[in-house]
């Protein structure tokens, strides 16, 4: 007994030229997006993927994944902006529920709450809104160790109180027990121009090869209709 089994899909060279063109024009837009996110605190660059028989289903087979490495940490001697030197995300909660992010440069506001740029509540460990209780002098009396653990100096006592441990997840959720928290410094995005511009020169190339095979199919076909008209 023999078992003989396959695909066969059958379609003009055009409509195939004008899907990879479409596809390649997606990867571009993806690519030309790190790029613009390079100077973006807290970025992280999008690596395409490009599924099985992309070339039939076109931009469909066309999906995202996210480069978690780390990025480029520069420091800026501003006592509330945090960086994550390790994998993980900072939680805040929003009007649209908990959200995830690595930009780290928070305030306070005049009741003592950390708050994102935003004005979202930026959360404990414990998954309530951080709050400090009393408005420091000076930024500096805020310190954040490693841990996470934030503490406020107390004039009255000359002692660090403990706040909270601000929460640094994983994408499920899970807690991150070493977040290798850098206070006075801020994480760029983990974008490298370089490795950019590379992955454009095969994308461009097969674009522009794509669209010589358009013009050069439809000349023919004009052609053929052309003649089939005069005869």
């Amino acid at each position: 007994m023999r078992l003989n089994g396959g695909i066969n899909f059958f379609e003009n060279g055009m409509t195939v030229n004008i899907r990879a063109m479409h596809l390649q024009t997606e990867l571009f837009g993806i690519l030309n997006e790190n790029m613009t996110g390079f100077d973006k605190v807290g970025y992280q660059r999008k690596d395409p993927v490009v599924s099985s028989f992309s070339e039939y289903i076109g931009v469909h087979g066309l999906s995202t994944a996210v480069d978690d490495r780390v990025g480029r940490i520069a420091v800026t001697k501003n006592p509330l902006d945090l960086a994550i030197a390790a994998k993980g995300y900072f939680q805040y909660k929003s009007p649209d529920g908990i959200k995830l992010t690595r930009d780290g440069r928070f305030k306070l506001d005049g009741e003592g709450n950390l708050l994102t740029l935003e004005n979202a509540n930026v959360l404990a460990n414990d998954g309530t809104p951080i709050k400090l209780p009393f408005t420091p002098e000076k930024l500096s009396d805020v310190k954040v160790n490693t841990k996470g653990d934030i503490r406020v100096l107390n004039k009255r006592t000359g002692k660090l109180e403990y706040v909270a441990t601000i929460s640094t997840v994983t994408t499920d959720g899970v807690a991150v027990l070493e977040p290798n928290i850098k206070q006075g410094y801020n994480e760029f995005s983990n974008v490298s121009q370089s490795e950019e511009v590379l992955q454009m020169i095969p994308i461009r190339r097969n674009f522009e090869a794509n669209r010589q095979l358009f013009v050069l199919q439809n000349s023919n076909l004009s052609r053929a209709i052309q003649q089939l008209g005069s005869s």
